[in-house]
């Protein structure tokens, strides 16, 4: 894990594009006019039209306020669910962004096409969960401009961790004019025993003089913790010292926000970009754990901030139009420090809290990345994109290499205590793509990535898209691309262990450690989607099947590599497992699109998902506990100039829950329940009072389907499972939002 040289690939662009830049300004030669010529799209232009991609709309957020989080309107996309990261259940309530049943883990979060990793300080548990609210909360709701939500083949160009998917939020960009807003939210859950939000957000943008313009926003929300008793009388059978616990209910969060945007017009043809963000994220203890609740401590931090997530971004961003193309460049900075009261590494007690003192985990990622767009007219029009992209991600967590061998016995190359804190890992990126119109509504887009992790090696992702007109409102869409994603640092990391009395150990019965591993593969993923889709005025129907071959997906060790030496008792001698990749899975399904304009004021929006296999080709495990179908709908009637109507319903299909248990037996009695169909009825207004100030309010789950947390999955430690029941979903809420903007 030694640091590489930096690669000056995209720091000579970045240094080039504001050299020229400079250049340009002092010197300003007559434009010559050229003849007209057809320019194709970029491949990233054209990316966003394949059928694998939805777009949310500023208006879209301001009709559905999100109470405090995005992932509440990015679930009503097509082939989006909220999952954990396994089967396992653990931070059932803590749910996060998944996309076509790859897991949040491969989710890559952007803000402005930049990336966001604070989810990766937190440690990452033996069964794949942290205990994170992820990374969809950094921008406030009012000051997006639109989300992309990015499936299937057209993700891989984002290079590692998007094998999913990609989300990226665009924030509002400075304008020619002064215009400023101010939005304050509140809601009111209809069950005293669930926790309420509050947020208000401000933002502020305009010219400064005729080249220098600026934007800022900010936010202040909080979320309360539902009531620590809010399962009650839900929760899986527990005995011994576990009877009278509770599963807990969703965590509250506060949260501050602020963000500073400068841009320079340097030429008419050139700007440069000069970002600077601050946020706060702590959360409000709900009771959860990551297998049982009974320590004394639990109790004591009710209420109370047990994680804080401070989060600091700097970016500079050079685009310039070159006049034989188009360029991009930036430089991004981005610290997270993660305060967390200490927690357990062993068995049942991973994840509860050891004391009631803090630690410090700091992870610093550097980003640089530029490219090239080169319209060419030889052979057939097409536009080439060529970039280049170096990262680096440096963690140190002084509480994830802290499990002793003093019980399970000493594990070859490791010292018992007093091991490394520090782990960091590059990549280094190429990439070229281009956008080729074949023949009239014939686009052709391959691309090719290359990727060398420092650790892990070298990775090859080549693509093909292709968009055909069949008629003039009848498409043919197609793709194929080769995704993947690098090992994490706990995952690489030798000096990360856990430990297991036997309970956790999969295929015995005895005591055993799991032990990072720096000689893992890439997970890879070959992601296919065909789809046809129909556009003819106002009415717009698609269908699309989509293919994930699932290749090395990173799994908890399923067979011992050695035993340790020596320890006490029957737990001495522990088999020793490492981080292991999984041959072969397999994620198939489809999704569908339908908007009917019923009047010109009156239009109706549905789109479905239908998850058709999700499994472990090893084990036959499922991948992830996701909805069978999930059917989202939408009436939206324009009643007046002024007003605004809005009538929703999200219906989800049966949830089924992992087979096997930790030891690789098949699950028994409460740990196979299901989770039955449900849907939820939403209803919304908006309203112009003036031309400046405007409303909105409207009612969550409408017919008041609550469902409750009875445990996690599998049964552990005289708690039994409780199968896909892992998570709350809250009741009737009301909720008012007003706006103010000039």
């Amino acid at each position: 894990m030694s640091p590489r040289p930096l690669p000056l690939a995209p720091f000579l662009l970045l240094s080039s594009c504001l050299l020229s830049s400079a250049v340009q300004a002092a010197n300003q030669p007559e434009p010559i006019v050229l003849e007209s010529q057809n320019v194709v799209a970029t491949a990233l232009e054209e990316t966003k039209q394949a059928p694998g991609v939805s777009v949310i709309t500023a208006e879209d957020i301001q009709k559905r306020p999100p109470a405090n989080d995005l992932s509440q309107i990015i679930r009503t996309m097509p082939g989006v669910n909220l999952t954990g990261n396994s089967t396992s259940g653990q931070r059932g309530n803590n749910r996060q962004i998944d996309i076509r049943g790859m897991g949040p883990e491969n989710t890559l979060i952007l803000v402005d096409g930049k990336p966001v990793s604070s989810r990766s300080s937190v440690r990452y548990g033996w069964r794949g969960e942290r205990d994170s609210r992820g990374d969809t909360n950094w921008v406030p709701a009012d000051q997006v401009e639109r989300i992309e939500v990015i499936r299937g083949p057209a993700a891989a160009r984002y290079g590692s961790g998007a094998m999913g998917g990609v989300i990226n939020i665009i924030t509002k960009q400075p304008a020619g004019e002064t215009h400023g807003n101010m939005t304050v939210y509140q809601n009111f859950p209809q069950h005293g025993d669930e926790g309420a939000t509050k947020r208000v957000s401000f933002g502020l943008n305009g010219p400064l003089t005729d080249s220098l313009s600026y934007r800022v926003y900010g936010n202040v929300a909080k979320t309360d913790a539902d009531d620590w008793d809010i399962n009650a009388g839900h929760q899986s059978a527990r005995t011994g010292t576990q009877a009278g616990t509770l599963p807990a209910g969703r965590e509250g969060v506060r949260n501050k926000d602020l963000n500073g945007l400068l841009s320079w017009r340097l030429t008419p043809e050139q700007t440069l970009e000069l970002e600077a963000g601050f946020s706060r994220q702590g959360n409000l203890y709900a009771g959860d754990t990551q297998n049982t609740n009974s320590n004394a401590n639990v109790k004591s931090m009710l209420g109370k901030e047990t994680n804080i997530l401070y989060r600091e971004n700097f970016a500079i961003t050079h685009r310039g139009d070159w006049g034989f193309g188009s360029s991009m460049a930036f430089l991004q900075y981005e610290k997270t420090r993660n305060q967390r009261i200490n927690e357990g590494l062993a068995g049942g007690t991973e994840g509860i809290f050891s004391n009631t003192d803090f630690y410090t985990s700091t992870l610093r990622d550097l980003t640089a990345h530029g490219e090239l767009n080169l319209p060419l007219h030889a052979w057939r029009d097409q536009t080439l994109t060529l970039g280049s992209e170096w990262s680096q991600q440096k963690l140190d967590d002084p509480s994830a290499n802290t499990q002793t061998t003093s019980e399970g016995g000493s594990v070859p190359g490791l010292t018992s205590s007093g091991r490394s804190t520090s782990s960091q890992a590059q990549i280094f990126s190429l990439f070229a793509e281009d956008n080729i119109e074949l023949l009239p509504g014939t686009m052709l887009t391959p691309a090719l990535r290359f990727d060398h992790h420092s650790i892990v090696g070298d990775n090859w992702s080549p693509s093909l898209n292709l968009s055909h007109a069949l008629t003039d409102t009848l498409t043919l869409k197609a793709g194929i691309a080769r995704a993947y994603k690098a090992p994490n640092l706990y995952q690489l990391n030798p000096d990360y262990l856990l430990y297991s009395r036997g309970q956790g150990c999969y295929g015995q019965s005895t005591s055993c450690y799991l032990q990072g591993n720096a000689h893992l593969e890439a997970e890879t993923s070959v992601n296919k989607e065909l789809g046809i889709e129909f556009q003819d005025n106002g009415w717009v129907a698609g269908l699309t099947y989509f293919r994930n071959d699932y290749k090395n997906k990173i799994d908890s060790g399923l067979s011992g590599i050695g035993q340790a030496s020596g320890g006490v008792g029957a737990n001495a001698n522990a088999t020793l497992y490492q981080w292991e990749n999984i041959p072969k899975a397999l994620v198939e399904g489809l999704e569908g699109t339908l908007t009917i304009p019923l009047s010109e004021q009156l239009k109706w929006s549905n789109n479905f998902t239908y998850m058709l296999q999700s499994k472990n080709k090893t084990t036959g495990e499922t991948l992830s506990v996701t909805p069978a179908y999930t059917l989202n709908s939408m009436l939206d009637w324009q009643a007046s100039d002024d007003l605004s109507l809005q009538l929703s319903v999200a219906w989800y299909g049966k949830q089924t829950p992992k087979k096997y248990d930790y030891q690789g037996k098949r699950v028994t009695g409460t740990a196979n329940d299901q989770v039955a169909p449900y849907a939820l009825v939403g209803a919304s207004g908006t309203y112009a009072l003036t031309k400046n100030l405007s409303v909105t309010a409207g009612i969550d789950n409408l017919f008041d389907k609550r469902l409750y947390r009875a445990g996690n999955a599998q049964a552990v430690n005289g708690i039994e499972g409780a199968g896909a029941a892992t998570y709350n979903e809250p009741g009737r809420t009301l909720y008012t939002s007003l706006t103010a903007s000039f």
